[in-house]
C-alpha cells in the first residue's frame, strides 16, 4: 500500500479574496473531478505567508471547507492587532492549499502540526501565529503519515525553497530538536501531565512547589521542558491571563539563544516581553520573592554554588528559588563541569528530598538522542562512568578508533558533506589553552587552538573563524548555533559550546589529561588548562576540597554522548589509544 501512495495536491495562489474567488471557480469549472472532489470534499490543509522584512510570518490551518474557512480569516483583518490584520494588510501574501485522498480529520491535524514544527524550525520564519500543535495517536492510515508528509514538503520545497528548506537542514536545526511541537514518548508524557497537574494545584492554592527532574544526557528534558513551558502560555492565553508570568533560566549562552528564538517564534515574546535568561540576568529582573508564578531551571546543573565575577550570592539555586512560586528543576550530576557549579550532595539532596516529599520527583531513563543499542550504550557507560574500556561493539551505532587527528578530521569532514549527516563536527576536551575575547599572547599564534604537536596537527577553537567572516557571511549564521554554521567544521568544539546539543557523528579528540594505566582510565588534572576544574571548593563545613578528577570524568561523558549515528574517537595519549584500538578489533 505504502508504494501506491498519490502524490498530493498542491496549489499557490495570491492570498486575498479575488484570488480566492478565482481559484474556486477554476476549481468547478475547469480541473478534474478527481481533484474537484479532494478540494472541495475532503479536509484540506493551508498556509497562509507574507514576508516582512526578508522574514516570514505564516499561519497553518486544516479545514473541511477551506473556502469558507479562508474567507473567514480575511473578515477577521478588521480586527487590531491580529495576524489576520497583518495578512491584509500585505500586498506580496500567498496561500497554499494542500488536498488528498486519504486525508481525513486525524491525518490532516498531524499534517497541520508537524508543518507547525517544521517552519517553526525555518530560518527564514519570524513568527508562526498558531497556538498549540495536536498530535494525534493512531488512525487510518496513520501508517503513511510519514510518506505523505515527505509528498508535501518536497512539493512545498520546489515551490518555494526559503520558505520551505530541505528536511534535512529543518531536522538539523537546534531549533527543531528543542522544540515544544514534538510528538512525546509515553514516559515524556506522563512526566508532562504529572508536571502540569502539579503547576495548576500549587498556582490555585497558592503553595511553593519544588518540582525535580532527574535525566541524564540524551532523555529528552529539554523537549519535556519546552513542551511544558509552551503549553502552560498556550492555556493561561485561553484563560486570558496576561499577568501570567513564567520564564526559563539556563546558564548556557547557546541554549538561551535556542528558548528565545522559539518563545519568539511562537509569540511569546511578543505577548509576554523577553522570558529567557541566564541565572544573574533574572535574578537582577527579579529582585521581589515569589513575583514569577513558574521558573523552569534547564541544565541546572550549571548554576554557580558559590559567588564568582558575575555573581555576588552564595548559591543560585537557592535565590532563584525565593523568586518563584513553582520551581522546576532540571539535573544531571554527570553535567557539572566546573567547580563553582559543584554541588555537595546534602545541598542537593535538599532540594531532591523536597520534591520526593511533595511528590513531585521525576526521573526520565530512556535514551532519546543516541540511535544505539544497549550494548553500545553500556560501552560508552563503561569508559564513561566506571573507567573500563569493554569490547568495542560493531552494531548499527558506528564507534571508530583513529590513528591520528587527520585521519579523524578527514573523516567528519567526508560525513559533514553528506546531506543527512552535515551536523558532524570535531569537539574536545578542554586540554589546550583558550580565552574569550582575547587574542594567544604569542604573537606567532593567530587563533587558540587545538595543537596536537607530535602529529603536527592543529585547529582553531571554537568561535576563532567567526571574526574572519564579512558582514554578509556574518549575518547568515545570526539565528545558528555553532555547529549548524558551514565555517565551524573548520575548528574544534568545546564541552562547553556543545553541551545540551546533538551532532550526526561526534568526532571526540581526548587530550592528555585522559590516561591508560593499569587496565583502567584514569585523569591527571595537571595536563588539563580548565582552571575552574583544578581550583578548591569551600564546602559548607569550611573545608577546602578538590574534585578536579571527577569533573574532568564529566567532560568527557557530555564529548562522548553528542553523537546521534556515531562516534569517531583520536585520544592523544598513547596507552589509551592503543587499548582503544585492540577493544576495537573484531574477534
Amino acid at each position: 500500500m505504502k508504494g501506491n501512495v498519490e502524490k498530493p495536491i498542491v496549489r499557490r495562489i495570491a492570498d486575498n479574496e479575488n484570488a480566492l474567488a478565482e481559484f474556486e471557480n477554476e476549481i468547478l469549472s475547469e480541473e478534474e473531478e478527481k481533484i474537484q472532489n479532494i478540494i472541495m470534499n475532503f479536509p484540506t490543509v493551508y498556509i497562509h505567508n507574507w514576508s516582512e522584512t526578508g522574514k516570514y510570518e505564516v499561519y497553518i490551518g486544516e479545514s473541511n471547507n477551506v473556502f469558507y474557512r479562508t474567507r473567514t480569516h480575511y473578515h477577521d483583518g478588521i480586527k487590531k492587532e491580529t495576524w489576520q490584520r497583518k495578512l491584509l494588510g500585505n500586498k506580496h501574501a500567498t496561500l497554499y492549499i494542500i488536498g488528498h485522498n486519504h486525508f481525513n480529520k486525524s491525518l490532516t491535524l498531524d499534517v497541520e502540526n508537524r508543518l507547525i514544527h517544521y517552519l517553526m524550525s525555518a530560518e527564514k520564519v519570524h513568527q508562526v501565529h498558531n497556538g498549540r500543535g495536536n498530535p494525534q495517536k493512531n488512525y487510518y492510515p496513520s501508517d503513511e503519515f510519514d510518506i505523505i508528509f515527505d509528498k508535501i514538503w518536497n512539493e512545498l520545497h520546489v515551490m518555494d525553497e526559503e520558505l520551505f528548506p530541505d528536511e534535512h537542514v529543518i531536522k538539523d536545526s537546534a531549533i527543531y530538536k528543542a522544540s515544544p511541537l514534538h510528538k512525546l514518548t509515553d514516559e515524556q508524557e506522563r512526566a508532562k501531565l504529572q508536571i502540569l497537574d502539579r503547576i495548576d494545584a500549587a498556582l490555585q492554592q497558592n503553595e511553593k512547589q519544588i518540582i525535580f527532574l532527574d535525566g541524564e544526557a540524551g532523555t529528552g528534558k529539554t523537549v519535556l521542558n519546552s513542551s511544558i513551558f509552551y503549553e502552560l502560555y498556550c492555556q493561561k492565553e485561553e484563560q486570558n491571563q496576561s499577568d501570567f508570568r513564567c520564564c526559563i533560566v539556563v546558564n548556557h549562552d547557546e541554549q538561551v539563544k535556542v528558548y528565545s528564538d522559539i518563545a519568539q517564534k511562537l509569540g511569546i515574546t511578543e505577548e509576554y516581553g523577553e522570558v529567557v535568561s541566564k541565572a544573574s540576568s533574572f535574578l537582577h529582573k527579579n529582585p521581589k520573592e515569589n513575583s514569577v508564578d513558574v521558573v523552569f531551571i534547564d541544565e541546572a546543573h550549571l548554576l554557580f554554588t558559590q559567588g564568582n565575577q558575575g555573581y555576588s550570592g552564595k548559591n543560585q539555586l537557592d535565590d532563584i528559588v525565593k523568586k518563584a512560586k513553582v520551581v522546576v528543576i532540571v539535573f544531571d550530576e554527570n553535567q557539572i563541569l566546573r567547580m563553582d557549579q559543584y554541588w555537595e550532595s546534602q545541598m542537593l539532596d535538599r532540594y531532591r528530598n523536597k520534591a520526593i516529599e511533595q511528590h513531585n520527583h521525576i526521573t526520565l531513563t530512556k535514551q532519546l538522542r543516541m540511535q544505539a543499542d544497549e550494548e553500545t550504550l553500556d560501552w560508552i557507560d563503561s569508559f564513561t562512568k566506571n573507567q573500563v574500556i569493554k569490547k568495542i561493539p560493531h552494531n548499527k551505532y558506528e564507534i571508530k578508533i583513529f590513528d591520528s587527528p587527520a585521519a579523524l578530521e578527514l573523516e567528519i569532514q567526508a560525513k559533514a558533506r553528506q546531506e543527512n549527516s552535515r551536523l558532524s563536527r570535531l569537539i574536545a576536551n578542554y586540554d589546550w589553552n583558550y580565552k574569550k575575547g582575547r587574542r594567544p599572547e604569542n604573537e606567532l599564534q593567530k587563533y587558540w587552538e587545538v595543537c596536537i604537536e607530535k602529529e603536527d596537527w592543529k585547529k582553531p577553537w571554537n568561535y576563532e573563524l567567526q571574526r574572519e567572516l564579512d558582514k554578509t557571511e556574518a549575518g547568515k549564521i545570526k539565528g545558528q548555533a555553532w555547529a549548524e554554521q558551514k565555517h565551524t567544521i573548520g575548528e574544534v568544539g568545546s564541552t562547553f559550546t556543545i553541551q545540551g546539543f546533538d551532532l550526526n557523528y561526534a568526532g571526540v579528540i581526548l587530550g592528555e589529561s585522559v590516561k591508560y594505566r593499569d587496565g583502567k582510565i584514569i585523569y591527571d588534572p595537571s595536563n588539563t588548562s580548565n582552571s575552574k576544574v583544578t581550583m578548591r571548593k569551600t564546602m559548607e563545613d569550611g573545608s577546602k576540597q578538590n574534585f578536579a578528577e571527577e569533573l574532568l570524568k564529566h567532560e568527557v561523558r557530555v564529548l562522548m554522548t553528542r553523537g546521534v549515528n556515531g562516534l569517531y574517537i583520536y585520544a592523544c595519549d598513547d596507552q589509551l589509544r592503543e587499548a582503544l584500538k585492540n577493544a576495537a578489533e573484531q574477534e
